[in-house]
C-alpha cells in the first residue's frame, strides 16, 4: 500500500493537486486494503485518511494501517468536504467516473476548495499489476477453470440456463471465492447470440449451443472466461464456420499483445479476420477490457481506445460473431502483458468440443 500510495502522490504533484478523495470500494481497497460497501479516504501530499461509520469501524482498525481512521454517522461526503476545509486543501482531485454528482456536491457544501475531475489519476496506476495482485488474478483464474472442467458433466439434457449458472456461483463459493466476478452468462441454442444475455428458462437440448461466460472473485481479485461448446450434435455447418473463424481471430489478438501494442489495434487484430470472413456486422463489441479488483477496468481494447498495452496490464481477448435467430459464439482468455508479448492464464482448451449427451 506504501508504494501505491506513493505512486499517487507522485501523479497528484504532476497533475497540480493537493489532495485526492475517493468513495469507490475498489479504489479504498487497493489504496487500503479494507473490504466494505462504504468508506472514503483522503490522500494529501503528506497525510492520509481513512473514513468510516460504525459498522466499519472495528473492521477499519484491524485491516487499515498508516492511516488516520475516524469514524463518522453523520455522512461521509459531507464529513470528508469538512476535512479539507480544515486541512486548508485548496483543490483536490477525485475520479468523476465513480464519485456521483451528488456526492461532489455534498463535499463541496463544506469546502471551498476546487474539486477537480480527474478519472484517469488512480485508475491508470491500477492498470500496472504488481506481483502479488498477479498471483492473486491466476489463482482466482485456476479456481474458476477448476469448477469449469469439473461442472462439464452436469450439462445435461433439460438442465436450465439459470439454474446451471447458480450452480456455477454455488461452487465458487463453496471452494472459497468470494463470489462470482458478475452474473455468469449461460445461453443454450439460438439465445447464444445475445452477447449478454440474462439465464433463463431454456432447458438443454441436443443440437444446441452452449456459451459460458464467467469468473470469480478470490481474495478480492477477479477472473474472466467464455468459452463456446456444442451439446450433443454440431447445430450445422454455419457454426462451425463462425467457431472456426472466431477462434482464428483470437489467436490473431493473442498474437499481437505485447508492450506498446496500441489497445485499438490488437482490436483491429480479431476484428479485421472477422470482417474479412463476411461476419465484421455480427461482431459489435470491443475485443476486451482490464481486470483486476473488478472485472471491468482500464484499458479497454476496442476502436476507440487511446490507450497502449503495457507490462504487468491483465486484459481479456473475447472476439465473438453473433448471429440473429441463429446462435453466437465467443472465445475469451485472461492475459498478462509481459515484457515481449502475453502471458496466457486461461489454460482450457479452445478447439471446437461437443459436449456428451
Amino acid at each position: 500500500m506504501t508504494d501505491r500510495i506513493t505512486a499517487l502522490r507522485a501523479a497528484l504533484t504532476t497533475a497540480g493537486h493537493d489532495a485526492y478523495f475517493s468513495f469507490s470500494p475498489p479504489a479504498n481497497e487497493y489504496l487500503t486494503g479494507f473490504r466494505g460497501s462504504t468508506s472514503a479516504v483522503l490522500i494529501t501530499t503528506t497525510q492520509q485518511f481513512f473514513f468510516c461509520d460504525f459498522r466499519y469501524s472495528e473492521l477499519a482498525k484491524e485491516t487499515v494501517h498508516g492511516f488516520e481512521i475516524e469514524e463518522c454517522n453523520t455522512g461521509l461526503e459531507r464529513f470528508l468536504g469538512a476535512r479539507l476545509k480544515e486541512l486548508g486543501i485548496q483543490n483536490a482531485a477525485f475520479d468523476a467516473n465513480v464519485v456521483t454528482v451528488a456526492q461532489s456536491d455534498a463535499v463541496a457544501e463544506q469546502t471551498s476548495a476546487v474539486l477537480r475531475p480527474e478519472p484517469d489519476l488512480l485508475s491508470v496506476l491500477r492498470q500496472h499489476k504488481d506481483p502479488i495482485e498477479l498471483a492473486k488474478l491466476r489463482a482466482a483464474n485456476d479456481l474458476a477453470e477448476g469448477v469449469l472442467a469439473d461442472m462439464l458433466p452436469e450439462l445435461r439434457a433439460g438442465i436450465l440456463e439459470r439454474e446451471f449458472g447458480a450452480r456455477l456461483e454455488f461452487e465458487f463459493k463453496r471452494r472459497g471465492a468470494q463470489g462470482s466476478s458478475f452474473s455468469p452468462i449461460v445461453l443454450f441454442g439460438s439465445r447464444s447470440s445475445l452477447p449478454h444475455g440474462v439465464p433463463g428458462a431454456k432447458p438443454l437440448e441436443s443440437g444446441d449451443i452452449v456459451l459460458l461466460d464467467f469468473g470469480c472473485i478470490l481474495d478480492s481479485y477477479c477472473s474472466d472466461l467464455t468459452r463456446t461448446f456444442a451439446y450433443g450434435t454440431i447445430p450445422g455447418a454455419w457454426f462451425e464456420e463462425i467457431y472456426a473463424v472466431t477462434l482464428r481471430a483470437q489467436l490473431a489478438a493473442l498474437e499481437a499483445v505485447r508492450p506498446g501494442m496500441p489497445c485499438a489495434d490488437a482490436d483491429q487484430a480479431a476484428r479485421s479476420i472477422i470482417t474479412d470472413a463476411g461476419y465484421g456486422d455480427y461482431f459489435g463489441h470491443g475485443l476486451g477490457h482490464g481486470v483486476g479488483l473488478e472485472v471491468h477496468e482500464g484499458p479497454r481494447l476496442n476502436r476507440q481506445s487511446k490507450a497502449v498495452l503495457e507490462p504487468g496490464m491483465v486484459v481479456t481477448v473475447e472476439p465473438g460473431i453473433y448471429l440473429p435467430g441463429m446462435g453466437g459464439v465467443r472465445i475469451e482468455d485472461l492475459v498478462v502483458v509481459t515484457e515481449t508479448g502475453c502471458d496466457i492464464l486461461s489454460k482450457t482448451p479452445k478447439e471446437l468440443k461437443v459436449l456428451d449427451a
